[in-house]
């Protein structure tokens, strides 16, 4: 991370008015520290710091600066923007206005372009420090190898996961569409997983293969299974891992199916260290001890029939969100994690106090999906970055590896790409919704 600092002490105005000298309040002095959170090249996410270093409270503040023309900002977070030209305004939004003597904020953006903030002012003033350099943060040494050369065989180690040397690894990734409603086959296109391991960082991707609706599995299962491996051997070929996941809500109605599927993929796939098996998306709202444990039971025997040790990811009741209640009573058995799904407009702390009592209770979780948007993935098109911000921060802070929804075209705020994105990759002109966000936090 590279930080510049960026001072401003608002001058003091000296004012003689009837030979009274009429000076700047102290509270409007501030600071502001700008620091670049992740690089990658042609574009970073930028944080700014703001802090009162005054002792006296201030009740609201403004930081403004220019950026290349180049370079514009694409989103922001926890301050309302507003632009003009190459001029960037943001103030503070109605909880993070008023700072104590010595508190801060920050705010956070996406930069599309490697340009970086000059003349900088807090509150109308310059800033003391002048315009930061223009040249880009060092690089840090290359990674060698891919995420599965570098990784080998995963496992779980208490509440989190671990690489072959026994260090605690935090995959990040996306996750595809539903299969069977791909507007291409953008998941299964090699050159593109070869394209987002090499451009987005990404570590594992997540093959949603539909179940239940018209033309998913259950209507066309040698379609469905064609696709599954598919993406099953292309994350061998990439050296990334991949998410074989049953995109269900009613799959005990289906045991049997979900049965012999899991087992016969385990027989011809579980020797790969590559692979990670999710029996159960997203159950409904249906008892956890008597619908969906037993459930797992029977799927999870299945692979462990064939595959001793790779990990498997249990699906929670209530849409994959209540992990507490499946912390009272979890299934037995080695390298079991469970599932919670967020999506930030709906879900804030009061699901991240689940995933706590969860991983209180010694579970490990695997977030495989999740939206900066409403839980409809976002059909009005809105973003929730500041929540979504405090979800990435969680996740990295336990350990908790995540897979963004969803690898296709369309409206919807969790579409990543945009109309046009050719199926073999190349992306960066045709990111959609939070797709700068989720890639920023790849990186």
């Amino acid at each position: 991370m590279r930080a510049l600092r960026l001072v401003t002490t608002l001058a003091v105005a000296g004012l003689l008015a009837g030979g009274v000298a009429i000076t700047a309040t102290p509270a409007s002095a501030a600071t502001a520290v700008f620091s670049v959170t992740n690089n990658w090249g042609n574009g970073y996410q930028g944080q700014i710091t703001v802090t009162n270093d005054t002792s006296a409270q201030i009740t609201s503040w403004r930081v403004e600066f220019d950026l290349p023309s180049s370079s514009t900002v694409s989103q922001s977070w926890n301050a309302q923007q507003s632009t003009s030209g190459s001029r960037y305004t943001f103030t503070n939004v109605s909880w993070n206005g008023t700072l104590a003597a010595g508190a801060s904020t920050s705010f956070g953006f996406l930069v599309n372009g490697s340009g970086t903030p000059v003349n900088c002012t807090v509150n109308g003033a310059s800033c003391a420090g002048g315009p930061p350099p223009t040249t880009p943060p060092p690089t840090p040494p290359p990674t060698t190898g891919t995420p599965v050369e570098r990784y080998g065989q995963l496992r779980v180690c208490g509440t989190t996961m671990c690489d072959k040397t026994g260090a605690r690894v935090q995959l990040r990734g996306i996750s595809s569409m539903w299969l069977n409603w791909e507007t291409a086959p953008y998941a299964e296109n090699l050159s593109a997983l070869t394209w987002m391991r090499d451009n987005w960082n990404l570590q594992v991707i997540r093959a949603a293969m539909g179940v239940e609706p018209a033309g998913a599995y259950l209507s066309d299962p040698a379609k469905a299974r064609a696709q599954v491996e598919t993406i099953i051997n292309n994350a061998v070929t990439a050296g990334v891992y991949v998410i074989v996941d049953w995109h269900a809500h009613e799959a005990q109605n289906n045991q049997s199916q979900a049965v012999a599927f899991f087992g016969d993929l385990a027989r011809r796939y579980g020797h790969l260290p590559n692979v990670i098996w999710e029996p159960y998306n997203e159950p409904l709202q249906v008892s956890w001890t008597n619908v969906i444990k037993p459930y797992h039971q029977a799927v999870v025997s299945a692979i462990r029939a064939a595959d001793p040790d790779n990990i498997v990811v249990l699906g929670t009741p209530t849409w994959s969100q209540d992990v507490d209640v499946a912390a009272a009573s979890p299934v037995t058995g080695t390298n079991l994690m469970y599932t919670l799904h967020f999506y930030s407009c709906t879900h804030g702390a009061s699901l991240r106090a689940k995933g706590d009592a969860a991983i209180r209770a010694g579970l490990a979780l695997f977030v495989t999906e999740w939206g900066a948007s409403h839980a409809d993935g976002g059909l009005d098109g809105r973003s929730c970055l500041p929540e979504a911000q405090s979800w990435i921060d969680w996740m990295k802070t336990n350990g908790i590896s995540w897979t963004a929804w969803k690898l296709d075209v369309g409206t919807d705020t969790t579409n990543l790409l945009s109309p046009g994105a050719p199926v073999t990759g190349g992306w960066n002109n045709y990111l959609h919704g939070h797709a700068p966000f989720v890639v920023a936090n790849m990186r």
